[in-house]
């Protein structure tokens, strides 16, 4: 695999980043997750728009067919288009599909 982690028994292993902590995007970090799907968000967004976030990274999670992940935002003022394109990228990532 090409990313940072390695899969093992069907688990993958490792995370990937896709973002920036710079003014209007986002830092997505992509992780293995031993429960289930996992959402944090922090910063800029996260008391106000935390829910309409959660529902996008669901949305692009669902629509990649994306294993159980921890995914982490660092949000600093994205568009809910900006977060999207970030978590795909970062899943694409994880998966081994993309540059690291």
């Amino acid at each position: 695999m090409s990313m940072n982690g390695s899969e093992t028994g069907g688990r993958l292993l490792g995370t990937a980043r896709a973002g920036t902590i710079e003014s209007m995007d986002c830092l997505v970090t992509i992780s293995g997750s031993n429960g289930g799907r996992r959402i944090e968000i922090s910063g800029a967004g996260a008391a106000r728009f935390k829910e309409a976030m959660e529902l996008k990274i669901n949305e692009v999670l669902d629509r990649l067919s994306a294993p159980d992940v921890k995914v982490s935002v660092q949000d600093n003022g994205a568009l809910d288009i900006v977060l999207g394109a970030r978590v795909e990228a970062a899943v694409a990532r994880y998966l081994g599909g993309g540059r690291s």
